[in-house]
Protein backbone atom coordinates (compact mmCIF):
# COMPACT_ATOMS: atom_id res chain seq x y z
CA UNK A 1 0.00 0.00 0.00
CA UNK A 2 1.40 3.44 -1.13
CA UNK A 3 2.10 6.12 1.50
CA UNK A 4 1.20 9.38 0.99
CA UNK A 5 4.15 11.29 2.02
CA UNK A 6 4.79 14.25 4.81
CA UNK A 7 6.37 17.79 3.51
CA UNK A 8 8.89 19.60 5.43
CA UNK A 9 9.52 23.32 5.18
CA UNK A 10 11.75 24.43 2.49
CA UNK A 11 14.06 25.33 5.23
CA UNK A 12 14.20 22.05 6.04
CA UNK A 13 16.38 21.61 2.60
CA UNK A 14 19.97 21.73 2.70
CA UNK A 15 20.87 22.00 -0.46
CA UNK A 16 20.14 25.61 -2.26
CA UNK A 17 18.52 23.78 -5.30
CA UNK A 18 15.45 21.92 -3.53
CA UNK A 19 12.46 23.71 -2.72
CA UNK A 20 11.51 21.31 -0.27
CA UNK A 21 12.03 17.50 0.86
CA UNK A 22 9.32 15.33 -0.14
CA UNK A 23 10.90 11.97 1.39
CA UNK A 24 13.44 11.78 4.34
CA UNK A 25 16.01 9.19 3.74
CA UNK A 26 14.50 7.74 6.85
CA UNK A 27 10.86 7.50 5.45
CA UNK A 28 12.67 6.04 2.01
CA UNK A 29 14.48 3.78 4.31
CA UNK A 30 11.42 2.48 6.33
CA UNK A 31 9.35 1.94 3.42
CA UNK A 32 12.06 -0.02 1.51
CA UNK A 33 12.03 -2.26 5.18
CA UNK A 34 8.27 -3.01 4.32
CA UNK A 35 8.78 -3.23 0.62
CA UNK A 36 11.44 -6.11 1.18
CA UNK A 37 9.82 -8.15 3.56
CA UNK A 38 6.43 -8.15 1.28
CA UNK A 39 9.07 -9.20 -1.40
CA UNK A 40 10.79 -11.82 0.44
CA UNK A 41 7.08 -13.21 1.42
CA UNK A 42 5.72 -13.10 -1.93
CA UNK A 43 8.05 -14.79 -3.67
CA UNK A 44 9.75 -17.49 -0.84
CA UNK A 45 9.40 -20.32 -2.98
CA UNK A 46 10.49 -18.50 -6.45
CA UNK A 47 13.02 -15.96 -5.54
CA UNK A 48 12.67 -13.46 -8.64
CA UNK A 49 15.63 -11.79 -10.95
CA UNK A 50 15.84 -8.35 -10.18
CA UNK A 51 16.17 -5.96 -13.46
CA UNK A 52 17.17 -2.55 -12.21
CA UNK A 53 16.51 0.00 -14.70
CA UNK A 54 19.44 2.66 -15.00
CA UNK A 55 20.88 4.87 -14.03
CA UNK A 56 17.82 6.35 -11.34
CA UNK A 57 17.31 2.49 -9.83
CA UNK A 58 21.02 2.23 -8.59
CA UNK A 59 19.64 3.48 -5.27
CA UNK A 60 16.88 1.81 -4.98
CA UNK A 61 17.96 -1.77 -6.15
CA UNK A 62 20.79 -1.43 -3.79
CA UNK A 63 19.45 -0.67 -0.58
CA UNK A 64 15.78 -3.03 -1.73
CA UNK A 65 17.82 -5.74 -2.83
CA UNK A 66 19.47 -5.62 0.97
CA UNK A 67 16.43 -5.89 2.33
CA UNK A 68 15.03 -9.15 0.72
CA UNK A 69 15.93 -12.33 2.92
CA UNK A 70 16.33 -14.58 -0.37
CA UNK A 71 18.66 -15.66 -3.06
CA UNK A 72 18.12 -13.42 -5.88
CA UNK A 73 20.10 -11.93 -8.82
CA UNK A 74 19.89 -9.10 -10.05
CA UNK A 75 20.95 -7.92 -13.25
CA UNK A 76 20.25 -4.06 -15.09
CA UNK A 77 18.54 -2.42 -18.59
CA UNK A 78 19.26 1.08 -19.35
CA UNK A 79 16.68 2.28 -21.83
CA UNK A 80 16.36 6.17 -22.78
CA UNK A 81 13.70 8.13 -23.57
CA UNK A 82 14.50 11.41 -22.11
CA UNK A 83 17.80 12.74 -23.10
CA UNK A 84 18.86 15.87 -20.84
CA UNK A 85 15.39 17.36 -20.64
CA UNK A 86 12.48 16.99 -17.80
CA UNK A 87 9.99 15.55 -20.46
CA UNK A 88 9.98 12.25 -21.88
CA UNK A 89 10.60 12.03 -25.93
CA UNK A 90 8.20 9.04 -26.23
CA UNK A 91 10.80 7.23 -28.15
CA UNK A 92 12.32 4.43 -26.35
CA UNK A 93 15.62 2.91 -26.90
CA UNK A 94 17.77 0.45 -24.93
CA UNK A 95 21.17 1.72 -24.12
CA UNK A 96 22.03 -1.38 -22.45
CA UNK A 97 20.43 -4.96 -22.71
CA UNK A 98 20.45 -7.65 -20.10
CA UNK A 99 22.94 -10.40 -19.80
CA UNK A 100 20.40 -13.23 -18.40
CA UNK A 101 18.20 -15.15 -19.89
CA UNK A 102 14.94 -14.77 -18.09
CA UNK A 103 12.56 -17.63 -20.05
CA UNK A 104 10.90 -18.93 -17.59
CA UNK A 105 12.19 -16.85 -15.10
CA UNK A 106 10.18 -14.66 -12.52
CA UNK A 107 11.02 -11.13 -13.26
CA UNK A 108 10.83 -8.29 -10.55
CA UNK A 109 11.36 -4.70 -12.10
CA UNK A 110 12.76 -2.31 -9.69
CA UNK A 111 12.45 1.19 -10.76
CA UNK A 112 13.21 4.68 -8.99
CA UNK A 113 9.85 6.64 -10.50
CA UNK A 114 6.68 6.20 -12.81
CA UNK A 115 5.44 9.07 -14.30
CA UNK A 116 3.32 8.76 -17.69
CA UNK A 117 4.23 5.26 -17.85
CA UNK A 118 5.29 5.06 -21.10
CA UNK A 119 8.77 3.98 -20.66
CA UNK A 120 7.35 1.14 -18.66
CA UNK A 121 4.88 0.07 -20.04
CA UNK A 122 7.80 -0.41 -23.10
CA UNK A 123 9.93 -1.99 -20.74
CA UNK A 124 6.98 -4.65 -19.91
CA UNK A 125 6.18 -5.36 -23.40
CA UNK A 126 9.60 -5.90 -24.53
CA UNK A 127 10.33 -8.46 -21.55
CA UNK A 128 7.18 -10.19 -21.65
CA UNK A 129 8.12 -11.28 -25.21
CA UNK A 130 10.96 -13.22 -23.95
CA UNK A 131 9.14 -15.55 -22.42
CA UNK A 132 9.54 -15.11 -18.80
CA UNK A 133 6.87 -17.13 -15.80
CA UNK A 134 6.00 -13.55 -14.89
CA UNK A 135 6.66 -10.16 -14.81
CA UNK A 136 6.16 -7.61 -11.65
CA UNK A 137 6.95 -4.13 -10.87
CA UNK A 138 8.34 -2.28 -7.84
CA UNK A 139 8.93 1.36 -7.80
CA UNK A 140 9.85 3.55 -4.71
CA UNK A 141 8.05 6.74 -6.50
CA UNK A 142 4.80 6.93 -8.84
CA UNK A 143 3.29 10.25 -9.72
CA UNK A 144 -0.75 9.19 -10.60
CA UNK A 145 -1.21 12.16 -12.28
CA UNK A 146 1.42 12.29 -14.42
CA UNK A 147 0.23 8.91 -16.14
CA UNK A 148 -0.68 8.70 -19.45
CA UNK A 149 -1.29 4.90 -19.75
CA UNK A 150 -2.21 2.66 -16.82
CA UNK A 151 0.05 0.37 -15.50
CA UNK A 152 -0.28 -2.90 -12.64
CA UNK A 153 2.04 -2.21 -10.46
CA UNK A 154 2.27 -4.45 -7.76
CA UNK A 155 5.01 -3.07 -4.97
CA UNK A 156 4.71 1.11 -4.66
CA UNK A 157 6.74 3.38 -2.36
CA UNK A 158 5.02 6.55 -2.21
CA UNK A 159 2.32 8.49 -4.64
CA UNK A 160 4.11 11.70 -5.00
CA UNK A 161 2.43 14.98 -6.51
CA UNK A 162 2.95 15.70 -10.32
CA UNK A 163 6.03 17.55 -9.13
CA UNK A 164 10.20 17.35 -10.61
CA UNK A 165 11.71 15.62 -8.13
CA UNK A 166 15.38 14.69 -7.67
CA UNK A 167 17.66 13.37 -5.11
CA UNK A 168 18.01 9.06 -3.85
CA UNK A 169 19.04 7.84 -7.90
CA UNK A 170 16.24 11.01 -9.77
CA UNK A 171 18.43 13.22 -11.73
CA UNK A 172 18.22 16.50 -13.57
CA UNK A 173 21.04 16.67 -16.15
CA UNK A 174 22.30 14.06 -14.95
CA UNK A 175 23.17 15.97 -11.26
CA UNK A 176 21.30 15.63 -7.65
CA UNK A 177 21.74 11.45 -8.04
CA UNK A 178 23.81 11.37 -4.82
CA UNK A 179 21.27 13.53 -2.43
CA UNK A 180 20.17 10.84 -0.09
CA UNK A 181 16.34 12.01 0.08
CA UNK A 182 13.44 13.10 -2.59
CA UNK A 183 13.34 16.82 -3.06
CA UNK A 184 11.45 18.90 -5.18
CA UNK A 185 13.86 20.83 -7.38
CA UNK A 186 13.39 24.82 -7.77
CA UNK A 187 11.20 25.74 -11.54
CA UNK A 188 14.16 28.36 -11.73
CA UNK A 189 16.95 25.56 -11.98
CA UNK A 190 15.24 23.67 -14.55
CA UNK A 191 13.19 26.69 -16.66
CA UNK A 192 15.00 29.95 -18.85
Amino acid sequence: MSETPQTPGAADSPHADVERILLSAEQIEQRLNELGAQIAEDYAENPPILVGVLKGAVMVMADLSRRIDLRTEMDWMAVSSYGSGTKSSGVVRILKDLGTDITDRHVLIVEDIIDSGLTLSWLLANLRSRGPRSVEVCTLLRKPEAARVEIDVRYVGFDIPNEFVIGYGLDFAESYRNLPYVGVLRRSVYED
